[in-house]
């Protein structure tokens, strides 16, 4: 007999794992509300006693499904589960368990021709439609289940539109998850989650409501609370880097004191507005003007920048793709401004404006996706590069000069 440690269940946890008998099964609802472990243990249930064939675990990417899934499973199973990382393959007891990543629309062909018992998916509202549809398609030994987890999302994602909403006439079963259902947070971690969070974030992450993205991306900006005109010594420094030719270049620079993240300074570079074009050359010699004297530890880039980088690696100025997706960077930030630990140096005066004038792109949310208008976002962007990013990688120096 194994024994697990999994913490203390509410009893809406428990009537989840006994009922989630359905072809496909999926807790969904507020963060830290106790989705994710519930669903973990329903999952080694079915591991214990699944039809003879194979299994797999998806996520976004690789490195969130480690984090968010597969360390938690090592957690709760100690010596009886080992984790392949190079083979991307799970070992529990002794079975077998494949994973993959679903982090663009081609990851449905990493799944074709595979015959599938039992299939777990971690933040499904963030998989292309495609690779949903396919692992559907490949659950064809009799007794095969899904079991997954989502956050909420825009009311017309395909998950909410073509499934949730759909359930009564599926073979499905949806288990709706708020903070208060999971006993082992206390009231006071509860409300710092919160004060964390506020608008769109707030209704879906904590209410845990399918809502429509509205207005405003960060509605909680405030120039009174968000600017300032005193910046610490940080720890350490970071630049964002938003390339463009025809589109405005932007540089952020921002340093991280005391847990809080100071943006220090900003370049803003539009040539329809300046009247004439920079070059690569024009903008590395820029680059190395902004940063001056400051040690920076790394410098992010969007990875579509390559003559750019080409032309800074000449001078010895190594750049490093940036995470680039574009929602859960809002939401970090959204997150930190919230929280107050996300002040804006005074004399940055595009990146003020762009944050008092980016919205959401309402013929966009009419397809069940967010995403913000593609304007007034070029120093925002350079930011969310380095929120997004910082933590990834190797540490080191960014400048070789």
């Amino acid at each position: 007999m194994v024994r697990f440690n999994f913490g203390t269940f509410s009893e809406k946890a428990m009537k989840s794992i006994a009922l989630s008998d359905a072809r496909l099964n999926i807790w969904e609802g507020a963060v830290r509300s106790g989705k994710t472990i519930t669903s973990l243990i329903r999952w080694l249930e079915f591991i214990k006693t699944h039809p003879n064939s194979n299994l797999i675990m998806i996520g976004k990417t690789a490195r969130t499904l480690k984090r968010n899934v597969i360390d938690v499973l090592l957690s709760i199973c100690g010596d009886i589960a080992t984790f392949n990382i190079s083979r991307g393959e799970l070992y529990i007891d002794g079975t077998v368990v494949y994973t993959a990543d679903a982090n663009d629309e081609r990851s449905h062909e990493k799944i074709r021709g595979i015959t599938l018992a039992g299939a777990y998916g971690d933040e499904i509202t963030l998989w292309p439609q495609s690779l949903f549809n396919t692992l559907l398609s490949r659950l064809s030994v009799e007794g095969a289940k899904f079991f997954g987890t989502t956050n909420p999302d825009s009311p017309y994602h395909w998950l909410k539109r073509d499934f949730i909403d759909r359930a009564g006439s599926l073979d499905m079963r949806i288990f709706h998850f708020l903070l208060e259902d999971n006993p082992n947070i206390s009231e006071q971690y509860i409300n710092a989650l919160k004060r964390e969070y506020s608008g769109l974030w707030y209704k879906r992450f904590i209410e845990g409501l399918w809502v429509q993205a509205e207005g405003a991306v960060f509605d909680s900006w405030n120039e009174e609370v968000h600017v300032t005109d005193s910046v610490p010594e940080c720890e350490e420094y970071y630049v964002g880097i938003d390339y463009g030719t025809a589109n405005p270049t932007a540089f952020i620079l921002a340093g991280k004191s005391e847990g809080v993240w100071y943006v220090v300074d900003e370049y803003y570079w539009d040539s329809a507005e300046r009247g004439k074009q920079k070059t690569d050359y024009d903008y590395a010699q820029d680059l190395i003007s902004f940063i001056g004297d400051i040690q920076v530890e790394k410098i992010f880039v969007d990875p579509s920048a390559a003559s750019f980088r080409a032309e800074c690696a000449k001078r010895g100025i190594l750049l490093e793709d940036a995470d680039n997706a574009v929602v859960p960077g809002i939401r970090k930030m959204s997150s930190l401004l919230n929280g107050g630990e996300l002040l804006v140096a005074e004399r940055c005066k595009n990146l003020r404006r762009e944050f008092a004038s980016y919205v959401w792109d309402t013929k966009a949310q009419l397809r069940g996706e967010d995403k913000p208008l593609k304007q007034n976002d070029h120093a925002l962007d350079a930011l969310r590069y380095i929120i997004n990013s910082v933590g990834e990688g190797a540490p080191g120096l960014a400048r070789l000069w």
